[in-house]
Formats: structure tokens, sequence, C-alpha cells
């Protein structure tokens, strides 16, 4: 049991060699846009598929530095709420 605790936290999964949510993000974006402009711009596909394959390298190199990139930005977006103060302070204190 420990084993699989300290291995899920000492590598977190990646996709195709780069963060899972970053490389998500990036295949979500990057699709559509290929597909509209081969619909409606009639863009060769090889122009988005380098551009997907030097985004990707992009990522890998963050990871690299960062692996836990995916985590960060999933913290980051839990705690970038605002909340109400219960007691007339200025900032967030997180108070419920």
């Amino acid at each position: 049991m420990r084993d699989l605790i300290l291995k899920a936290v000492a590598q977190p999964p990646k996709l195709f060699w780069a963060p899972v949510l970053p490389a998500g993000v990036n295949a979500g974006i990057q699709m559509p846009m290929m597909f509209i402009g081969i619909g409606v711009g009639d863009i060769n596909p090889l122009v988005f598929v380098f551009s997907i394959v030097l985004m990707h390298m992009a990522i890998i190199a963050a990871g690299v530095r960062e692996p836990h990139l995916s985590a960060m930005i999933k913290a980051f977006g839990q705690t970038n709420k605002v909340s109400k103060n219960l007691y007339p302070e200025g900032g967030n204190k997180f108070e419920p």
C-alpha cells in the first residue's frame, strides 16, 4: 500500500512524456483549430501537426523542470476563488 502512494506522488501521470493536464489542454485547443482551419481556410494540416508537436515539446520541457505541473494547475484553480470574509479585514482569509 505504501509503495503505491509513494509512486503516485513521486511519478505524476504523463501523456507522451508531458504532464497530462497541459498536454490535454494543448490537444483540446489545437485539434479543433486544425479542423476549423482545414474546413474554413483549406489550410494544409501539416502546419497544425508541426504546431502541435512544437507545443508538446515545450510542455515536455516545462514538465522536466516541474514534474507536478498538472497538480500545480489544479491547486491554483481551487485557491483562486474569491471568498467572503466573516470579519472586516483586508484580503481573503479563507474562512468559511
